[in-house]
């Protein structure tokens, strides 16, 4: 059996076809990552004013005679943390004095937009109108308001991390 030796200008033609082709794998996973993320985090504005304007108007939605079922129902839409401390306020304030003034109230959301948004994590700018009504006031005033709304992506769904009243 023969054993040829290859030139030097082979080997180097060689080393040169795999360098290029180790280059152009880098170079197309990086960017096909940037592609796909950026892809995300556009399908993640999409996604977050729905979410939040629908968990936002649950949240500040309710009638005195099923604030209890209701507003802990609105919290399934929660981060675990913003969770907790938004029951205690349901339990401490919100449903006793709903009950004790006979409030309705209905929240809708009339606008609102991404201040920032990325694959994993979100802040979006409500525009909020509430119509309330009680014992003292049956034809019901109405308020606006602004709430910068934190939403975290916990593994395939948007949860409400914070909503801060502007």
């Amino acid at each position: 059996m023969k054993i040829s030796k290859l030139s030097p200008p082979v080997l180097i033609a060689g080393a040169l076809a795999g360098v290029l082709t180790a280059v152009s794998l880098v170079v197309t996973s990086y960017f096909g990552y940037r592609y796909w993320d950026q892809e995300r985090g556009e399908k993640a504005r999409t996604e977050v004013v729905d979410v939040a304007s629908r968990s936002v108007a649950a949240m500040f939605t309710y009638d005195y005679n099923t604030v209890d079922k209701e507003l802990p129902k609105a919290a399934d839409a929660l981060s675990p943390e913003f969770r907790e401390d938004y029951l205690k306020l349901i339990n401490q304030a919100i449903a006793p004095g709903a009950k004790e003034k006979q409030l309705t109230v209905n929240a809708t959301t009339q606008a609102g937009g991404v201040v920032e948004a990325s694959s994993d994590r979100a802040v979006v700018l409500l525009f909020l109108n509430q119509v309330t009504t009680s014992k003292e006031n049956a034809q019901g005033t109405t308020t606006g308001s602004r709430v910068r709304v934190t939403l975290e992506r916990e593994d395939s769904r948007w949860l409400i991390d914070a909503v801060t009243p502007i």
